[in-house]
């Protein structure tokens, strides 16, 4: 399909559009923010150490790609002064969201193909403006509108695609197979009996290069858009809704990466799954009577099969969770605990002691919690061997933090990996979250901080509350 027959007529209620180009060249013209835009080719020589999205190796890769075209360091430097709310989009656009995107997609070609003659008011001459996108940052959902794999499914891991390794356990699809990330020495691959009674013979999943997504995708054909039409996928389609109209951006399938998972939802789904299953919290547990009675048809781990007392089924009490009188113990040092100042809110606002559970909080209180308040408030009511890879998600802790060493991420990719299979022989096989690849996100995109959402959100609550306040 091309990008013509997509391009229809958007109510503006339901669409906002601000155009980028204007507002880049401000940008330059104010000596307010142009002596920052030539920031990051001045005085830094550590390779090692990656403090900005410019360190990671996506944009060298870029840089190598086309070095006619960034050569001149007139770069934005990413921070909120630099944040431009451009599209606005009021309703779920799903995968039609390319109607909505082509304003911008056309805009970015333009700034990509033609010289936009541009005034530096730090240097005091015209340059030539060009503009790209590196990358998308999204949650699940988002990221399959934007990317055209849907994210849901038998197929719904969007960076192996069909090489991932699935199983349906507990109701539900379930994706494992993190053993084919050990070495092929390692005993875990050939230990069937601590895993899901298989051994593990595949090798790591390949990542199709943007060159083959879009080869793939160009002998597909996909119906037209719009709510009314919802025509089955054809087997040949895999889990592409839809070609996505970033292609028709001359550099996108060169890129080294295209979209990218937001570490901020991540670990929001982290903190749901394992404090939800570590302390039996009703509809966040993972191990529930379908996932005990998967084990017992699997034949595996017998100690968690479900007893039958006179002639009805009982859940026993797992070695993972928090027995019932510690719930109460951990949720009362979590409503004890003080931050300084600016850290965090007040979480305790948020704890429920009596009834044991979480309320009304916050994306960032989900990642305070999970970063110092897990390793600390666990460690004397589970087992040790429960304990040591919860205590290893400071991986996130160091994944997070403002500068990152490529050997330490390097380090980071085989924690883990161990992490998960330790995982494997612990928690219900439908406890897990798509995480393997943030390691590699970060060699390719640089620090964490400069890429996740929490920047955004707060950008967003700000110009919202302008706009209530001025109106």
């Amino acid at each position: 399909m091309t990008s013509q027959n997509r391009r229809t007529k958007i109510p503006q209620k339901v669409m906002h559009y601000l155009p980028l180009k204007p507002r880049l060249q401000r940008l330059y013209m104010s000596m307010h923010t142009a002596t920052d835009m030539r920031w990051h080719r001045e005085g830094w020589v550590n390779d090692d150490v990656m403090s900005h999205p410019v360190d990671g190796e996506a944009w060298k890769e870029f840089d190598r790609m086309y070095p006619d075209i960034t050569a001149d360091p007139c770069n934005v430097k990413f921070d909120r002064m630099h944040m431009m709310l451009t599209l606005l989009i009021t309703k779920d656009p799903g995968k039609s969201i390319d109607v909505y995107l082509w304003p911008l997609v056309d805009e970015l070609k333009d700034l990509w193909k033609n010289n936009v003659r541009t005034y530096h008011n730090y240097t005091g001459q015209m340059f030539t403006m060009r503009a790209e996108v590196m990358w998308t940052v999204n949650n699940f959902p988002v990221y399959a509108m934007v990317s055209g794999w849907m994210t849901k499914g038998y197929l719904a891991c969007p960076i192996g695609k069909e090489e991932v390794t699935l199983s349906w356990h507990a109701i539900k699809v379930c994706y494992l197979g993190h053993r084919r990330w050990l070495p092929w020495g390692n005993e875990w691959r050939q230990n069937n009996k601590a895993f899901h009674g298989t051994k593990e013979t595949w090798p790591r999943a390949r990542e199709l290069s943007g060159d083959e997504i879009l080869d793939q995708l160009n002998r597909l054909e996909f119906g037209h858009f719009g709510k009314g039409v919802n025509k089955p996928r054809p087997t040949t389609h895999l889990n592409w809704t839809h070609k996505s109209m970033l292609f028709e951006l001359p550099y996108w399938s060169k890129l080294k990466l295209r979209h990218k998972l937001d570490v901020m939802h991540i670990e929001k789904n982290v903190f749901d799954t394992l404090f939800g299953t570590i302390l039996d919290i009703e509809g966040k547990t993972k191990d529930t009577i379908a996932a005990r009675l998967d084990l017992e048809r699997m034949g595996i781990r017998s100690s968690l099969w479900m007893k039958r007392v006179g002639g009805t089924l009982k859940k026993g009490h797992p070695f993972f969770t928090v027995k019932p009188n510690g719930k109460k113990k951990y949720f009362n040092f979590i409503s004890s605990v003080k931050f300084p100042d600016g850290y965090a809110c007040n979480i305790s606002r948020c704890v429920n002691v009596q009834g044991c559970k979480f309320s009304n909080m916050k994306s960032h209180d989900y990642h305070v919690i999970l970063q110092c308040l897990l390793p600390v408030g666990t460690r004397h009511l589970l087992p040790l061997d429960v304990v040591k890879p919860i205590v290893l998600y400071r991986f996130f802790s160091l994944l997070t933090a403002r500068c990152l060493r490529k050997l330490d991420v390097k380090q980071l990719q085989d924690d883990i990996v161990n992490v998960l299979c330790k995982f494997e022989q612990i928690f219900p096989l439908a406890f897990f979250t798509s995480m393997i690849h943030l390691p590699n996100e970060a060699l390719l995109t640089g620090s964490v901080n400069c890429r996740w959402m929490y920047p955004i959100e707060r950008y967003l609550i700000k110009r919202l509350y302008i706009c209530i306040t001025d109106s």
